[in-house]
């Protein structure tokens, strides 16, 4: 498969998110999407990306953006997460790995010495027509809603 590139249209995709609620893509289109793919729940680099998009939630969604996490967690994990943070934000459970293959995330990882396949942390800022605007490949977790209020100027 090849790499998405920004302009291209956005993979369309189908999920439960945390309440078993089936989402699609195309449910937001007319709406900038703030697509973000991460390792897993709970952890503390996903925590604190997740908790920045709390803590600036307001701020997103008066710009118009919509916020979707997507793990390859499962229903019962992202929604013990999301009560845990508080978080305002649907959480999209891919425990098939469609999305992240689909949005090229799923890849070969290494911690230790030890080689493993997993997700790439990756933000995908998708416009009104479904069109990739913008692909953030080094995401600050601490920071992440000012990388994507950066590009969205």
């Amino acid at each position: 498969m090849s790499e998405l590139k920004e302009g291209q249209k956005a993979p369309s995709f189908s999920a439960k998110d945390q309440n078993g609620n089936t989402v699609t893509l195309a449910q937001f289109a007319g709406k900038k999407v703030v697509l973000y793919f991460y390792p897993k729940d709970d952890t503390p680099g996903c925590t604190a990306e997740a908790c920045d998009f709390r803590d600036n939630y307001q701020g997103l969604t008066a710009k118009g953006y919509v916020v979707l996490g997507v793990s390859v967690d499962d229903e019962k994990s992202h929604h013990k997460f999301i009560t845990k943070h508080n978080l305002p934000f649907t959480l999209l459970a891919d425990t098939d790995h469609k999305i992240v293959q689909a949005y090229g995330v799923w890849a070969e990882k290494n911690m230790y010495g030890k080689k493993y396949m997993g997700t790439v942390r990756t933000t995908f800022i998708i416009d009104e027509e479904g069109n990739i605007a913008h692909i953030i490949k080094k995401v600050d977790t601490a920071n992440s809603t000012a990388q994507v209020l950066e590009l969205g100027k």
